[in-house]
């Protein structure tokens, strides 16, 4: 069981599925909205539970296909969700605890910032 929340603990989510994607994405939507890169592990969607108890759970349409989601109180970002698909992507960051999961990739590395430099050794997509 992974348990996560934003900064303010109004939003809270959890979910007993196996991680096995998660990746760094340089793109400059994630970038702009997390700050840096996001870094992010997906679940299908029925597998994450989301509990918002003070209704303070927004969400930002940055494309047609994608919605993103953070809390109105703090603003943490907590989701990538593509509206038509199966999966859901949380913030890695947002999770409680020790969680023993890795990145296992970066994505859209051609656009990320000329300010830091990605030497992990992880494969690299989107040069």
């Amino acid at each position: 069981m992974h348990t996560g929340s934003c900064l303010c603990g109004a939003v809270r989510f959890r979910t007993d599925a196996v991680i096995d994607h998660s990746d760094a994405c340089h793109c400059s939507q994630c970038r702009k909205a997390s700050g840096h890169f996001w870094a992010s592990a997906d679940v299908p969607k029925e597998a994450l539970t989301i509990e918002d108890e003070v209704s303070a759970l927004r969400w930002y349409a940055s494309s047609e296909k994608v919605r993103r989601g953070f809390c109105g109180t703090c603003g943490s970002q907590l989701f990538w969700d593509p509206v038509h698909g199966k999966s859901i992507a949380f913030a890695m960051g947002a999770l409680d605890g020790p969680t023993g999961l890795k990145l296992s990739k970066h994505i859209f590395v051609g656009s990320k910032g000329d300010y830091y430099e990605i030497a992990d050794g992880l494969p690299q997509e989107g040069l």
